[in-house]
């Protein structure tokens, strides 16, 4: 089940609106297509993140992936928690799982995203 509650990017990451900040983390399609995550390279507070341009890596046992900011703006915080407990994304993608939250993003990018039915169409689509 996909969350209507944020929208989605077709690199499958999400972001969620909370506040002043987007949210940002990988779909459960995705954490599921990596498997076991074992390590997430996280980007510094306060750096600068291009819409569509790697921010982060996310490495499980079958491979390494790039994790895509699905919106431009500085970064205002990271779970500091994928540190020590990884695994959290696979556990929990839509919540405790979250990646980074960015500040200053760009609304317009975040509308050009697909809603949680277009996701699902696309993952359709993509099997």
């Amino acid at each position: 089940m996909v969350p209507a509650d944020r929208k989605y990017a077709k690199t499958h990451e999400w972001v969620k609106i909370e506040g002043n900040l987007a949210v940002v983390g990988i779909s459960d399609h995705a954490q599921d297509s990596l498997g076991d995550i074992t390590f997430v390279d996280l980007p510094k507070p306060g750096a600068q993140v291009r819409g569509g341009s790697e921010c982060a890596v996310i490495e499980s046992v079958k491979a390494a992936g790039d994790l895509y900011s699905p919106v431009s703006g500085k970064i205002a915080e990271i779970n500091e928690s994928l540190e020590t407990v990884p695994e959290k994304i696979n556990t929990d993608p839509y919540g405790e799982g979250w990646i980074i939250k960015i500040k200053d993003f760009n609304a317009a990018e975040f509308d050009n995203l697909l809603d949680a039915a277009a996701y699902e169409n696309f993952l359709e689509s993509e099997a």
